[in-house]
């Protein structure tokens, strides 16, 4: 019932969102029954469409036809967010550029004002001190041109944002360097680099050149030793297989790990896990090593708590000396409290995406302890990665995406 409910409005908002944006876009730039109008309704109309078929896709249809969806699906809701912010904007300037555009004697001459057209503008001017003075139609060829400023400033500020923000997906996450002192790491350990990934996201958009291009980055940065901390993939191994071979190439001295993410349990995490450790990437579910300098430990995400795959702190640590320090990779940054009573040294996070699109990351921060970066628990660090790909529109915006070098630093030193 629930489920149902936040469904109904979720459909309701994205309805309210595009009638105000066929209204500021469409409606008042635009002469009824004009080809304008009519390409800009079928839009609004068509776009929403795609993008309830792209947020469906892999649960209704296979990767081969979602990719048609999830592309201008996708890339819509991102450029509807940008638009419905400046657009709002935007309103608080209609009444500044309503008294700059009172120069302008007459409307242009094919544009045709008609009454609905000026019953529309009409309502805008509601609630203004002041009521234009002067014939109709300079007051109506003075509201289009103010409307067609407004809109067009809006799409270019949309299309701008999201266009940056997918080129910096599409090219590949950057290295992050970050130092981390540990009390427990001995001397001979200090400088221990390792390399954290996470959220890459294989899917209808990103595919096996995102794999290769996060494969080669991070044998760049040669470290000692690669993390993979959920989110791989968002689809099953039949289809997506292919896209995730790269990863047989990661190098580093002592070995690849990998923890489930919340979106390998939507895919099926079991035949991933599997999949993983064929290409060499070493799956630690609920379980550790010990290597030379700490121990490195791995618990599975809570989402797995549903099928009895959640979780299992006790069996990953609980007979671990606590002398040596440990290194625990988990999925998501919430787990922090559970890492603390158990001792650990350092968390390694990721599933946040540092809110993705702008502002996201302020709803981010409601959900989760640290959205990204390193910050202290007690006697346990967390750090959390922005991830390495997107879920959703291939479009980061004021949290892009990352590849992290960790650092480790012995006190000792």
């Amino acid at each position: 019932m629930m489920i149902a409910v936040v469904a109904v409005a979720a459909l309701g908002l994205l309805g309210a969102a595009h009638w105000y944006v066929w209204r500021r876009m469409v409606r008042d730039v635009s002469a009824p029954g004009g080809r304008y109008r009519r390409i800009g309704t079928g839009l609004v109309v068509l776009l929403p469409v795609l993008s309830l078929l792209a947020l469906i896709g892999g649960r209704a249809f296979p990767l081969a036809v979602e990719r048609w969806f999830a592309w201008p699906g996708y890339l819509w809701l991102a450029v509807l967010l940008y638009l419905l912010l400046a657009l709002l904007a935007g309103e608080a300037l209609r009444p500044l550029l309503r008294r700059l555009g009172r120069g302008r004697d007459a409307a242009p001459s094919d544009v045709v004002v008609e009454p609905e057209a000026m019953a529309g503008e009409a309502e805008d001017m509601a609630g203004e001190a002041e009521p234009e003075s002067g014939p109709v139609s300079e007051q109506a060829s003075r509201r289009l041109f103010v409307s067609r400023v407004v809109a067009g400033a809006a799409a270019g500020v949309a299309v701008g944002v999201v266009g940056n923000g997918a080129y910096g997906v599409l090219r590949g996450p950057r290295v992050k360097q970050v130092t981390v002192p540990l009390a427990k790491l001995p001397r001979a350990a200090h400088g221990y680099r390792i390399a954290v990934v996470s959220d890459i996201h294989l899917g209808p958009i990103l595919g096996k050149a995102h794999t290769r291009r996060i494969v080669d980055t991070i044998n760049a940065v040669q470290p000692d030793l690669i993390t993979v901390v959920g989110d791989l993939v968002d689809g099953t191994v039949p289809e997506l297989g292919p896209a995730a071979r790269p990863l047989a190439d990661l190098r580093a001295k002592d070995g690849a790990y990998l923890v489930t993410g919340n979106h390998e349990y939507f895919s099926g995490a079991a035949p991933w896990v599997e999949f993983v450790r064929e290409l060499g990437v070493h799956p630690l579910e609920n379980d550790r090593v010990e290597l030379a300098w700490f121990d490195l430990a791995g618990v599975n995400d809570i989402a797995g708590t549903a099928t009895g795959q959640g979780p299992d702190y006790r069996r990953a640590l609980g007979d671990r000396d606590r002398a040596r320090a440990a290194v625990l990779m988990a999925h998501q940054p919430v787990t922090i409290h559970d890492s603390v009573r158990h001792g650990v040294d350092l968390q390694l996070s990721g599933h946040t995406h540092g809110g993705q699109l702008w502002p996201g990351n302020y709803l981010a921060e409601l959900a989760n302890p640290t959205v990204a970066g390193l910050e202290r628990y007690g006697d346990t660090q967390l750090y959390v990665t922005r991830g390495a790909g997107a879920w959703g529109p291939p479009v980061r915006v004021g949290a892009p995406s990352d590849i992290t070098v960790v650092t480790l630093a012995s006190l000792q030193a």
